[in-house]
């Protein structure tokens, strides 16, 4: 998931961007920007995205019948 090839361009985990205040980016080539802003100068940085998180499994919703054969 974090290193598909179809990425949409996000200011968030842009190599050029470094978090600032208040959910905002500090770019190197715009300034300060919003976090879900992009430009065509968009570089993909793995480290700095967060990948969702996974979802959860509700046991209760189970019986001990399903996981039997």
């Amino acid at each position: 998931m974090l290193f598909r090839r179809d990425i949409e361009p996000n200011c968030a985990y842009c190599e050029r961007g470094t978090r600032g205040g208040d959910g905002e980016i500090v770019c190197a080539r715009r300034g300060t920007v919003a976090a879900d802003y992009h430009c065509k100068s968009f570089r993909y940085d793995p480290l700095k995205r967060v990948p969702p998180r996974p979802a959860s499994l509700k046991l209760g919703r189970f019986r001990e019948s399903d996981f039997s054969l």
